[in-house]
């Protein structure tokens, strides 16, 4: 598996987590009493989807750059 491949995966599964700790913060900000440092959770797995998605966002146009793709 090569990098590009491995942060792809890596960006997938990170979506996955975060759509998850979404619907749970939701859930547990509607209660009663909440618990108000749980609307932090989201916040990792969003920057990590931050960081994955520019790189994948960028691979095009750094292929271009180096003047074709890589096989």
């Amino acid at each position: 598996m090569n990098w590009n491949n491995f942060i792809r995966q890596t960006h997938r599964w990170v979506s996955v987590a975060f759509t998850l700790s979404v619907i749970v913060t939701s859930i547990a900000l509607s209660l009663k009493n909440p618990v108000i440092w749980v609307s932090y959770v989201p916040l990792l797995p969003l920057f990590l989807l931050f960081v994955t998605g520019l790189y994948l966002y960028a691979l095009p146009y750094a292929a271009k750059w180096r003047g074709g793709r890589r096989i």
